[in-house]
């Protein structure tokens, strides 16, 4: 079992900047590949970006390419995702999950664990 824990949402200003942070617990943090999602309402749950086990790979959908960072550090069982820049549209409620098998980084049916998700709202 991993346990996930999302924090650091909140409300900013477009242009603006926050880091989400997900803490894990229940497993060896380096042995799962982690990745973000969100949620804007009545829409579906899309990708954001993802991390190898390793930290070594990445990968972000082309609307955050450039504003967007992730990271993770094995040490402190923590995955982040610094957000710079930020818009209206990137509000949503933003997820971190766990992918313990293949990965599978854009497929959010391939993650087998979720946090119960941090709302971000963007103002104009």
């Amino acid at each position: 079992q991993v346990q996930l824990v999302e924090s650091g949402g909140g409300l900013v200003q477009a242009g603006g900047s926050l880091r989400l942070s997900c803490a894990a617990s229940g497993r060896t943090f380096s042995t799962y590949a982690m990745g973000w999602f969100r949620q804007a309402p009545g829409k579906e749950r899309e990708f954001v970006a993802a991390i190898s086990r390793s930290g070594g790979t990445s990968h972000y959908t082309d609307s955050v390419k450039g504003r967007f960072t992730i990271s993770r550090d094995n040490a402190k069982n923590t995955v982040y995702l610094q957000k710079n820049s930020l818009k209206p549209e990137d509000t949503a409620v933003y997820y971190c999950a766990a992918e313990t098998g293949v990965w599978s980084p854009r497929n959010r049916n391939a993650y087998d664990y979720w946090g119960q998700g941090t709302q971000v709202t963007v103002s104009s």
